[in-house]
């Protein structure tokens, strides 16, 4: 039997693995969810599965008019109206927004996911009363999203956020005898290349190991494997590096992390050291906190988009 939620909308967060659509209720308490596998290298596939879990949520909860907040990986031309460089490669170059618009014909609100994240803890999650804040995703990429008052900054291109694609400087690539990689943006030396859970992966490797995700160098250096342990130095200095930037740059109050990494809570202790270890005597290190509502985040700062929109 269907279940009335008063003022419900939903969110809707598109990943490179599943897509995940979350209820909220007036107080954004997520009410219902599901998440289903994103289809790959079917773009028609996809926009069905959107029309598909949207329906099933409809029906499940007795609405046929919520509003919807929707996350899109990569960026957004805001001429073209085409999605870019999306971790999901059967959107790049299509009109994402447009489309979902036609087959959905109801509200709908569009942001980047890892932005979505940001706003979502900075509205009743772990920066929640914090006059601004950072979110930092790191996961199989790296990027995030700055709030400032509640407030989503989305910059002029929408790209706000985008610390990942900053550049490591040559002299600590050095330090570390770490090559100057390629990234899929068509730039070199991203920082997401190197303190992204599959950089930790990639710093290993480069040192003669095998490990093929961050999980498998946490493992290894618990168990007291040298070079996963140094593995681990490494990317922790180019971290505190880059989140040191961060501090330089926004100055937040707060930095959230999320992502697969953030699971790891070693890095918790450890990273204000690494970051103060970039920046000059006198400036203070943020709090670097978990996430409160997880890899909900982005579903549901997309519900937020729609539920309040003027949180954009």
């Amino acid at each position: 039997m269907a279940e009335l939620i008063a003022n419900a909308c939903y969110g809707i967060d598109i990943g490179g693995t599943k897509i995940e659509l979350v209820a909220c209720d007036a107080a954004m308490q997520v009410s219902w969810r599901r998440r289903v596998a994103t289809p790959q290298g079917d773009y028609d596939g996809f926009l069905q599965a959107v029309v598909a879990l949207v329906a099933e949520a409809d029906a499940a909860l007795g609405r046929s008019d919520a509003a919807i907040g929707i996350a899109l990986p990569g960026v957004r031309d805001r001429r073209s109206g085409r999605q870019l460089s999306a971790n999901v490669p059967a959107l790049t170059g299509h009109s994402v927004a447009a489309d979902l618009q036609a087959r959905l014909q109801r509200s709908l609100h569009f942001g980047n996911d890892l932005q979505c994240f940001a706003l979502s803890e900075a509205h009743g999650g772990a920066a929640d009363g914090y006059p601004s804040m950072f979110g930092a995703i790191l996961g199989t990429g790296a990027g995030g999203g700055f709030c400032l008052q509640g407030r989503l900054l989305s910059g002029f291109n929408g790209l706000a956020g985008e610390w990942g694609h900053w550049s490591v400087p040559g002299h600590l690539l050095q330090r570390h005898g770490l090559p100057l990689i390629d990234c899929a943006c068509g730039l070199q030396g991203c920082v997401e290349r190197y303190v992204s859970g599959s950089g930790v992966a990639m710093i290993e490797r480069h040192l003669g190991g095998s490990a093929t995700d961050a999980s498998a160098v946490i493992a290894l250096a618990e168990a007291g494997d040298a070079r996963a342990r140094k593995a681990l130095d490494i990317h922790r200095d180019l971290l505190g590096h880059s989140l040191a930037a961060l501090v330089l740059a926004l100055d937040p109050h707060v930095i959230v992390l999320g992502g697969g990494l953030s699971q790891y809570a070693p890095l918790y202790q450890q990273l204000p050291a690494a970051i103060a270890a970039h920046l000059f005597n006198g400036v203070q290190v943020p709090p670097i906190v978990p996430p409160r509502f997880g890899d909900a985040g982005g579903a549901r700062g997309a519900a937020l988009l729609a539920c309040q929109p003027s949180f954009s």
